[in-house]
């Protein structure tokens, strides 16, 4: 329990971090500049691979490619 009560204050170290006016958002400030841009690729590919399995689904194709029924 000492570790906590005698423990260096980081408050002022991350009010200096998420304050300094450097261009960047909250959100990569605090999650890295690599999990958003990752997170949206995976999303657009879903949303894409969705949106071409419904159109193929209108055609009456029920696979991926070619053209079995």
């Amino acid at each position: 329990m000492a570790g906590w009560v005698y423990r260096e204050n980081r408050v002022p170290y991350y009010q200096r971090e998420f304050q300094k006016h450097d261009g960047l958002r909250t959100w990569e400030k605090a999650r890295g500049k690599f999990m958003i841009p990752a997170y949206k690729a995976l999303l657009f590919t879903s949303f894409g691979a969705s949106m071409y399995m419904m159109f193929r689904m209108l055609l009456g194709h029920k696979t991926w490619y070619g053209k079995k029924a």
